[in-house]
């Protein structure tokens, strides 16, 4: 009896301290999702996946500690779906335009958030390198050259071992 009445209790503690919900991300693992401030709520999950990315490949990253933002947001100008802004009054600022944001897949919102933290955390510039086939290697292409980005999930750790490759900064 008294082993019923010590496990009740601890039960209700560690049920009590799971203060954010499970998440499934978009690789299928579950997490208990973090919030971040300054963050859209909805870019959360995006940041968070990002963090847990880079950790699968010995790179520690706390966005928040980075003092990352990002919003989702109009951006009102032609074929540009995410911004990373570097300005001194609003350093390390992830913008995604919201036209985009509403119809976009999952994977294809992952894409543009991990590019543009590519820029805002990582330092990476555009990389316009492309195979023969003419199919970018690197997430961080600008979408305006003439590579064409297949990031998908048969390819998105091929993708992701290159943006968190410390040779490809």
């Amino acid at each position: 009896m008294k082993v019923k009445l010590l496990f009740f209790p601890v039960l209700c503690l560690l049920i009590a301290c799971q203060k954010e919900p499970l998440i499934t991300l978009v690789d299928g693992t579950e997490d208990f999702q973090r919030s971040y401030n300054g963050v859209d709520r909805d870019l959360w999950i995006h940041f968070q996946s990002f963090e847990n990315e880079g950790a699968k490949r010995d790179i520690i990253i706390d966005l928040t500690d980075a003092d990352i933002t990002g919003v989702i947001e109009q951006i009102n100008e032609d074929q540009v779906i995410g911004q990373c802004n570097y300005y001194a009054h609003r350093p390390n600022h992830v913008t995604i335009d919201q036209s985009f944001w509403n119809q976009a897949s999952t994977i294809y919102r992952e894409y543009v958030v991990f590019h543009e933290l590519g820029h805002c955390y990582l330092g990476r510039p555009h990389n316009e390198a492309a195979f023969s086939n003419g199919i970018c290697r690197s997430i961080m292409n600008s979408g305006t050259g003439a590579c064409t980005s297949r990031y998908e999930m048969k390819t998105r750790n091929d993708y992701l071992n290159e943006l968190f490759d410390k040779n490809s900064r």
